[in-house]
């Protein structure tokens, strides 16, 4: 059993992002969350990525780093693993295959036993991530557990990742990606700012993450979430 099939709630923190005054990385692992994930989209060094990975150094939960890119990753004994993205409905291929060609090639010290591939499958358009990989986004229910499938059945994936980032994507199609996979967790990213949307989305994902909140709102409003996502579940 891998350690994220018992994962209901993951905080990703931006390392292009300050925390709310007074918080710390500490007071993130405190709130429940199951885990603390690294990683951005835009304006991501090797510097920031290392600041925010030595402040989780003495955590009580498990750390992962989501580099964007070989540039921005970090080796470090803190880290549990390293969550790598394939974007199954890039328009710009080098998000399936070419970024990672580009890591392995330039990057002789890569710990295949603590890495991990994530397929996404990302729904919002209007966000950075779906501009960066050209992604399309017009997809039906249909469409979109067809691609969880892909992921799974070919491509043995053992994450599947349904990306909307920055807002609260449609449970009909979240429902759908969870429906078609078999054992794969199904992580769902985007909009999760309280409780109830905690609570929608944790009735179809296995594994709710929050981003921008903990930036925005603070470990509060992430406690509140992860009250929901467990509710969800237990119901």
């Amino acid at each position: 059993m891998q350690p994220w099939n018992g994962w209901d709630h993951i905080v990703k923190i931006d390392p292009d992002k300050t925390l709310l005054g007074g918080e710390s990385v500490a007071d993130v692992a405190k709130t429940g969350t199951d885990a603390v994930m690294v990683g951005g989209t835009m304006g991501m060094t090797e510097t920031k990525m290392q600041k925010v990975i030595e402040a989780c150094s003495d955590l009580s939960v498990p750390v992962y780093i989501e580099p964007s890119g070989a540039g921005v990753v970090v080796h470090s004994d803190v880290l549990d693993g390293y969550t790598i993205p394939i974007v199954m409905n890039a328009g710009e291929v080098s998000w399936l295959t070419g970024m990672h060609k580009e890591w392995v090639r330039l990057d002789p010290e890569i710990d295949w036993d603590r890495t991990v591939t994530e397929a996404y499958i990302v729904l919002n358009p209007d966000s950075s991530v779906a501009t960066l990989t050209e992604a399309n986004c017009s997809l039906s229910a249909d469409e979109v557990g067809a691609y969880a499938t892909v992921a799974e059945q070919l491509y043995n994936q053992e994450i599947v990742y349904v990306e909307y980032s920055g807002t609260l994507g449609d449970p009909e199609l979240v429902a759908a990606a969870h429906d078609a996979l078999d054992e794969a967790t199904l992580f769902y990213g985007g909009g999760i700012h309280d409780y109830d949307s905690a609570y929608t989305m944790g009735q179809h994902a296995d594994t709710i993450i929050v981003g921008d909140l903990i930036h925005d709102a603070g470990i509060e409003a992430v406690a509140e979430t992860i009250r929901g996502v467990k509710d969800a579940h237990s119901d």
